[in-house]
């Protein structure tokens, strides 16, 4: 099963985010799922890339031509795709992959988890979101989306779309049972 991993370019502060990403690669190993993800080799990105390849699971990296003109391609997956915009990337990544998981990272992070989200919205799909709420870090989100509700934003069927879970244990339960 091909699962899609929205998360950051960057390392974060903390090394507690490689490790996660190195925890989750133990489950992509652990349970054969294979990596869809954004191409890049830095952060937590390049991160969980790597920890999968090591693990021998299959990578796929989705790239835009302007980030590969930054140096910013892993050059090592078991393929990458170049596309020319952001949009065709998320396209890409969402025909590749059977569910989504949201881990830490910024604005590209929260631009992917959303556009998914809104095509899952628009019944454009019906594929797993899940939110990893490593150490709290998307709290912020889980309160803005139940505010959202509260004020009439976001219908309590669409925000069922979206799963946080608090840990890997539990995202690992959630896309096992995606397998049967």
């Amino acid at each position: 099963m091909n699962v899609a991993v929205f998360c950051g370019s960057a390392k974060g502060k903390s090394d507690t985010y490689l490790k996660m990403a190195q925890e989750l690669a133990e489950v992509f190993k652990k349970n054969e799922f294979d990596l869809v993800y954004g191409g890049a080799s830095v952060g937590v990105m390049g991160t969980l890339a790597d920890a999968c390849l090591a693990r021998g699971r299959k990578v796929l990296g989705v790239i835009p031509k302007s980030l590969v003109d930054w140096e910013l391609a892993h050059e090592n997956l078991t393929d990458l795709v170049v596309v020319d915009t952001m949009h065709k990337r998320k396209e890409i990544m969402y025909l590749r992959s059977s569910a989504f998981v949201v881990i830490p990272g910024g604005f590209g992070t929260l631009d992917e988890c959303f556009e998914i989200l809104t095509w899952a919205q628009l019944k454009l799909h019906a594929k797993p979101v899940f939110i990893l709420n490593h150490n709290g870090f998307y709290d912020f989100l889980r309160e803005h989306i139940n505010r959202a509700q509260q004020e009439g934003f976001i219908s309590a069927q669409h925000v069922a779309l979206l799963q946080f879970v608090d840990n890997i244990e539990s995202l690992e339960k959630s896309l096992v049972k995606l397998k049967v």
